[in-house]
């Protein structure tokens, strides 16, 4: 049972829970089935890897984690987060953005 997701990959979020509290990044996946999101430098973790093509070395590498969906809020253009409603304009759903009320292209 998974909500509808309403962020996308591209976005800008503000993480506002957690380790990461108050740094922003972009979102480079997004798991609806598991509700998380990859953002781009946010919630590094390292990882221990065998040597292969990309790191001939192998050792020790720092990645991104899954990050529940419920600690991020969008940034808008403006650059104020905010939360994300839908609406039908010209007959298409569209995002909107609920602080400022203009739609999210």
């Amino acid at each position: 049972m998974s909500v509808k997701v309403k962020l996308k990959k591209g976005d800008t979020v503000k993480v506002i829970s957690g380790q990461d509290t108050g740094k922003e990044g972009k979102i480079l996946e997004i798991f609806p089935a598991k509700n998380k999101a990859l953002v781009e430098g946010i919630n590094m973790v390292s990882k221990h890897t065998k040597p292969n093509a990309t790191h001939p070395q192998g050792g020790i590498v720092s990645q991104e984690a899954a990050i529940n969906l419920s600690n991020l809020l969008f940034v808008d253009a403006q650059g104020n987060a905010t939360r994300i409603g839908r609406k039908v304009v010209d007959g298409k759903i569209v995002r909107y953005s609920k602080k400022s009320g203009e739609v999210i292209k």
